[in-house]
């Protein structure tokens, strides 16, 4: 399996930026996406942003212009950088793999365990 760790969350005020980052048990270099998503309190988690295992990304309209995402095989780790932050950003934001270890293996999927990131002045 891939245990994903999410780090990089907190407090920043309105319109300011954190980077969040997603660092995989193994090597990301096979894994056919990657993705971000967010949960705030009483919501539903929220789709965010995906990176393919060939580097083409997608963002939902909500953070498009504001919010990259990248990916760094070498170092195993996702990036979410998120910039021009707003109070409604604020949310517990999660990092997923989709990925298929071998040939013969089930596709599958792994979520990390959050990050709090929070907007207020």
């Amino acid at each position: 399996q891939v245990q994903l760790v999410e780090s990089g969350g907190g407090l920043v005020q309105p319109g300011g930026s954190l980077r969040l980052s997603c660092t995989a048990s193994r090597s990301i270099s096979g894994f056919n996406a990657m993705g971000w998503y967010r949960q705030a309190p009483g919501k539903e988690r929220e789709f965010l942003a995906t990176i393919t295992g060939g580097g083409n990304t997608n963002y939902a309209d909500s953070v498009k212009g504001r919010f990259t995402i990248s990916k760094d095989n070498a170092k195993k780790t996702m990036y979410l950088q998120m910039n021009s932050l707003k109070p409604g950003d604020t949310a517990i934001y999660y990092c997923n793999a989709d990925f298929q270890l071998c040939i013969e293996c089930p596709r599958s999927s792994s979520w990390g365990q959050g990050t709090q990131v929070t907007v207020s002045s």
